[in-house]
Protein backbone atom coordinates (compact mmCIF):
# COMPACT_ATOMS: atom_id res chain seq x y z
CA UNK A 1 0.00 0.00 0.00
CA UNK A 2 1.73 3.21 -0.91
CA UNK A 3 1.92 6.19 1.37
CA UNK A 4 -0.65 8.72 -0.64
CA UNK A 5 -3.47 6.12 0.03
CA UNK A 6 -2.74 5.79 3.42
CA UNK A 7 -2.87 9.66 3.97
CA UNK A 8 -6.26 9.44 2.08
CA UNK A 9 -7.74 7.13 4.53
CA UNK A 10 -6.92 9.34 6.85
CA UNK A 11 -8.70 12.04 5.47
CA UNK A 12 -11.67 10.09 5.43
CA UNK A 13 -11.36 9.38 9.09
CA UNK A 14 -9.81 5.78 8.77
CA UNK A 15 -7.44 5.54 11.88
CA UNK A 16 -3.46 4.01 11.76
CA UNK A 17 -4.91 0.73 13.23
CA UNK A 18 -7.62 -0.23 11.12
CA UNK A 19 -5.37 0.55 7.75
CA UNK A 20 -2.68 -2.22 8.89
CA UNK A 21 -5.44 -4.50 9.95
CA UNK A 22 -7.68 -3.78 6.83
CA UNK A 23 -4.70 -4.25 4.10
CA UNK A 24 -4.66 -7.72 5.62
CA UNK A 25 -8.29 -8.34 5.60
CA UNK A 26 -8.59 -10.94 3.05
CA UNK A 27 -5.89 -13.28 3.78
CA UNK A 28 -6.89 -13.05 7.09
CA UNK A 29 -10.51 -14.44 6.09
CA UNK A 30 -12.11 -11.66 7.10
CA UNK A 31 -14.09 -8.04 5.86
CA UNK A 32 -12.35 -5.32 5.48
CA UNK A 33 -15.81 -3.46 7.38
CA UNK A 34 -14.46 -6.03 10.04
CA UNK A 35 -10.98 -5.74 9.60
CA UNK A 36 -11.74 -1.78 10.54
CA UNK A 37 -14.06 -2.67 12.86
CA UNK A 38 -11.91 -4.63 15.40
CA UNK A 39 -8.80 -2.61 15.01
CA UNK A 40 -11.36 0.78 15.66
CA UNK A 41 -10.21 1.64 18.94
CA UNK A 42 -6.47 1.99 18.80
CA UNK A 43 -6.01 4.79 16.56
CA UNK A 44 -3.78 7.53 17.59
CA UNK A 45 -2.13 5.33 20.38
CA UNK A 46 -6.00 4.02 22.10
CA UNK A 47 -6.96 7.97 21.73
CA UNK A 48 -4.03 8.69 24.15
CA UNK A 49 -1.03 8.35 22.34
CA UNK A 50 0.20 4.81 24.22
CA UNK A 51 1.10 2.34 22.07
CA UNK A 52 1.44 3.33 18.46
CA UNK A 53 -2.25 2.52 15.93
CA UNK A 54 -0.21 0.95 13.37
CA UNK A 55 1.96 -1.43 16.33
CA UNK A 56 -0.94 -2.81 17.64
CA UNK A 57 -2.72 -3.19 14.63
CA UNK A 58 0.01 -5.35 13.35
CA UNK A 59 -0.22 -7.03 17.12
CA UNK A 60 -4.07 -7.63 15.79
CA UNK A 61 -3.23 -9.14 12.61
CA UNK A 62 -0.58 -11.68 14.39
CA UNK A 63 -3.07 -12.93 16.44
CA UNK A 64 -5.36 -13.82 14.36
CA UNK A 65 -3.13 -15.56 11.90
CA UNK A 66 -1.11 -16.91 14.22
CA UNK A 67 -2.77 -16.86 17.32
CA UNK A 68 -3.26 -19.59 20.07
CA UNK A 69 -6.73 -20.55 20.89
CA UNK A 70 -7.18 -23.43 23.28
CA UNK A 71 -4.83 -25.79 25.73
CA UNK A 72 -3.89 -28.35 23.08
CA UNK A 73 -2.05 -26.26 20.80
CA UNK A 74 0.44 -23.87 22.73
CA UNK A 75 3.12 -24.01 20.40
CA UNK A 76 1.08 -21.96 18.37
CA UNK A 77 1.58 -19.40 21.10
CA UNK A 78 5.38 -19.70 20.78
CA UNK A 79 4.78 -18.89 17.32
CA UNK A 80 2.92 -16.36 17.83
CA UNK A 81 5.29 -14.93 20.53
CA UNK A 82 8.25 -15.42 18.09
CA UNK A 83 6.56 -13.39 15.23
CA UNK A 84 5.49 -10.58 17.78
CA UNK A 85 8.83 -10.40 18.97
CA UNK A 86 10.28 -10.51 15.17
CA UNK A 87 7.91 -7.28 14.51
CA UNK A 88 8.92 -5.56 17.43
CA UNK A 89 12.61 -5.97 17.05
CA UNK A 90 12.10 -4.57 13.36
CA UNK A 91 10.14 -1.64 14.14
CA UNK A 92 12.11 -0.16 17.09
CA UNK A 93 15.33 -0.88 14.98
CA UNK A 94 13.70 2.05 12.64
CA UNK A 95 11.78 4.05 15.08
CA UNK A 96 14.11 3.12 18.19
CA UNK A 97 10.53 3.45 19.96
CA UNK A 98 6.79 1.79 19.81
CA UNK A 99 4.55 5.00 21.44
CA UNK A 100 2.47 7.32 19.52
CA UNK A 101 3.69 9.70 22.31
CA UNK A 102 7.49 9.43 21.86
CA UNK A 103 6.98 8.88 17.74
CA UNK A 104 5.49 12.01 16.98
CA UNK A 105 6.99 14.06 19.98
CA UNK A 106 3.62 15.09 20.69
CA UNK A 107 0.26 13.91 22.73
CA UNK A 108 -2.45 13.30 20.30
CA UNK A 109 -4.71 13.37 23.32
CA UNK A 110 -4.43 16.83 23.87
CA UNK A 111 -5.94 18.93 21.05
CA UNK A 112 -3.49 22.14 21.68
CA UNK A 113 -0.66 19.35 20.46
CA UNK A 114 -3.03 17.56 18.00
CA UNK A 115 -2.95 21.01 16.43
CA UNK A 116 0.72 20.67 16.28
CA UNK A 117 0.40 17.66 14.45
CA UNK A 118 -1.66 18.88 11.97
CA UNK A 119 0.95 21.77 11.30
CA UNK A 120 3.58 20.38 11.33
CA UNK A 121 2.23 17.51 8.50
CA UNK A 122 3.17 14.66 10.87
CA UNK A 123 -0.35 13.25 10.69
CA UNK A 124 -0.28 12.78 6.71
CA UNK A 125 3.14 12.67 5.96
CA UNK A 126 5.09 10.72 8.66
CA UNK A 127 2.31 8.58 10.47
CA UNK A 128 1.32 7.49 6.74
CA UNK A 129 4.97 6.04 6.63
CA UNK A 130 4.86 4.18 10.08
CA UNK A 131 1.56 2.63 8.75
CA UNK A 132 3.58 1.47 5.51
CA UNK A 133 6.69 0.24 7.32
CA UNK A 134 4.29 -1.53 9.44
CA UNK A 135 2.46 -3.26 6.40
CA UNK A 136 6.05 -4.31 4.84
CA UNK A 137 7.87 -5.53 8.48
CA UNK A 138 3.95 -7.63 8.95
CA UNK A 139 4.83 -9.20 4.90
CA UNK A 140 8.77 -10.06 5.87
CA UNK A 141 7.46 -11.91 8.54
Amino acid sequence: MEKTQIAELFGKGIDCSQVVVGAYAEELGITREEAYKVAAAFGGGMGIGETCGAVVGAMIVLGLKYGHFDTEHMEQKDTMNEKRAAFVQKFQKKYGKCGCKELLNYDISKSEEMQKILEEGLLFDFCPEVVKDSIEILKSL
